[in-house]
């Protein structure tokens, strides 16, 4: 019992690894093919091409304050409903959830990775645990 067990929580490592690292892959690939630049006045990263969880986070970041500029400082709840310029808020607003979005999938990706490397080695630790059982 103790081998299948470490034998899935090894496989299940693994599993957890391929999933992190494709989703990893498959976000920053879909970031880079928008081929967005974080803005040359962000406070981190500027210039850097927006395909990662810090770019993404730096321009969802700079994306707010070029919209509270344009806006007088108002977030698109506080404009009253027929400013055009709620307009600017509010793809502001979109834009930025769809970064922030993108942040969130790097990071659930990163712990499963990290939930990945966990699995192996407890598994790794069961099977020598059983093997000095064994022996005894």
């Amino acid at each position: 019992m103790r081998r299948l067990a470490s034998w899935g929580a090894i496989i299940l490592g693994i599993v957890l690894i391929a999933g992190g690292a494709v989703t990893w892959y498959v976000v920053s690939d879909t970031l880079a093919a928008e081929n967005i630049t974080v803005s040359d006045d962000a406070g981190c990263l500027a210039g850097d091409d927006v395909n990662g969880p810090f770019s993404a986070y730096c321009e969802a970041d700079i994306i707010n304050e070029h919209a509270l500029d344009a806006t007088g400082g108002l977030t698109y709840a506080e404009m009253d409903r027929e400013d055009p310029l709620r307009q600017v808020a509010m793809n502001a607003s979109f834009l930025r959830a769809s970064l922030f979005t993108s942040v969130v999938a790097f990071g659930v990706a990163a712990m499963a990775i990290g939930m990945g490397v966990i699995f192996i080695l407890i598994g790794l630790g069961m099977r020598d645990v059983s093997h000095l059982t064994r022996q005894s």
